[in-house]
């Protein structure tokens, strides 16, 4: 039994709610002078999910589905009611009706939903529209997909999603010319792992219509914001995201398949043993997520990104990637809601490596290198501030930004 507690409600995300978050991380309490700013990368793990973790080691290891004795029953147990439990952080509207697979994480989920579902979903002459301008993960495996099925004699084109080269948006407005009569199938992302901005999915069902299955990497919003698949704005078929990136330990992550649209999702192959241990920690990260509350973290990392957006934009030598004015100008949502804890910059005379290493001496923990986006190298290497829900304080970044600006 877990001896963790979430931090207790408060009326807003002030001091003492930050003080109670940033007390549930050993690892941030145990290394005040740092500031960890790579969450887009993975997150710290808050004490329930390491208790949950050797609670289980400790009391009911076994392989799940594989034994009728009490440790394997258990285990299978706490497989399966995670499923229903991923499902109901979701908000998932048919649970009946969907399914849930574990994964390794994103990577291995949008692999695992291009292998099982849509090799054979497509047909000689179909389209799919996919993302050439977002993370890696979430191309290669549409690339690879085509070339299984050229393999069998069917050729299947691949159409880039338009996006605008300055927000980093989809652009919504040419996505129209960009779908056809064959159109089978969109692979989106929920939240840009660059620019940080909410990319509109609502506006892609809009312009595919009803009957086109649409697949979404949620890496950056699933732990991060509310997901709420019961919305109408957020009418997908897949969400594919990575437990390690939502509080839960590494090799864990799920694809949420609606099976509302074309074939039941059953992914093939023997499966072998799953990681139970990642599968239980991302059970206690939802729990954590939710009794700490993940509106309240969507606000106050909001709080933080605009905050420091618009320190940075002060700062004549800094450009900060994705502009604000053209997100806003193309959402109907205001900018502030629509970066959603992730800001990266490059400085003018800096060399962004040398930068991350700068910001190091000064305790901050950045990302700075290409970020895995598609079409880029090592010559479009960035700074990535990145947040979570650790109630980070950012009142020094200011001044030591300053400092490393040379004023």
């Amino acid at each position: 039994m877990s001896t963790a507690h979430p931090p207790s409600a408060v009326e807003c995300e002030g001091p003492l709610w930050q003080r109670e978050v940033r007390e549930q991380f050993p690892i941030v309490t145990g290394h005040p002078e740092l500031a960890y700013l790579d969450s887009a990368a993975t997150s710290q793990k808050p004490r329930a999910v390491l208790e949950a973790v050797q609670t289980y080691l400790t009391t009911s290891n076994a392989n799940a589905g594989r034994g009728t004795y009490p440790w394997a029953n258990r285990t299978t147990e706490l497989v399966e009611t995670t499923r229903e439990r991923v499902k109901e952080f979701l908000h998932d509207p048919e649970p009946g009706r969907s399914a849930v697979h574990f994964t390794s994480g994103t990577t291995e989920g949008l692999r695992t939903v291009a292998r099982d579902w849509l090799v054979p979903y497509l047909r000689d002459g179909d389209e799919i529209l996919v993302p050439y301008a977002d993370h890696r993960a979430n191309l290669d495996p549409w690339l690879e997909a085509r070339r299984l099925l050229a393999e069998r004699g069917v050729q299947v084109r691949l159409r880039a999603l338009p996006y605008q080269a300055v927000s980093g948006d989809y652009d919504h407005r040419a996505l129209a010319e960009a779908i056809g009569p064959r159109t089978r199938f969109v692979a989106a992302t929920h939240v840009h792992h660059v620019y940080g901005g909410d990319m509109n999915v609502h506006r892609i069902r809009e312009a595919v219509g009803p009957d086109v299955p649409i697949c979404l990497d949620a890496a950056q919003s699933v732990g991060h914001l509310p997901v709420h698949l019961d919305d109408p704005s957020l009418d997908v078929d897949f969400v594919v995201f990575s437990g390690h990136k939502a509080m839960a330990l590494p090799g864990s992550g799920a694809v949420w398949a609606r099976n509302a649209r074309g074939p039941v999702f059953r992914p093939g192959g023997w499966q072998g043993t799953p990681n139970t241990v990642g599968i239980v920690s991302l059970r206690a990260a939802l729990d954590w997520l939710d009794a700490t509350g993940v509106e309240r973290i969507a606000r106050w990392t909001t709080t933080l990104t605009t905050r420091l957006t618009d320190r940075l934009g002060r700062l004549g030598p800094y450009e900060v990637l994705g502009c604000p004015v053209s997100l806003a100008a193309d959402s109907p949502l205001p900018t502030a809601q629509r970066r959603h804890g992730i800001v990266t910059f490059r400085h003018r005379d800096i060399p962004s490596d040398d930068l991350g290493f700068i910001l190091f001496s000064h305790g901050f923990m950045v990302r700075a290198d290409s970020l895995c986006q598609a079409g880029t190298d090592e010559r479009d290497a960035s700074v990535r501030v990145s947040l979570h829900g650790r109630g980070d304080r950012p009142p020094a970044v200011r001044p030591r930004v300053v400092d490393v600006n040379g004023n």
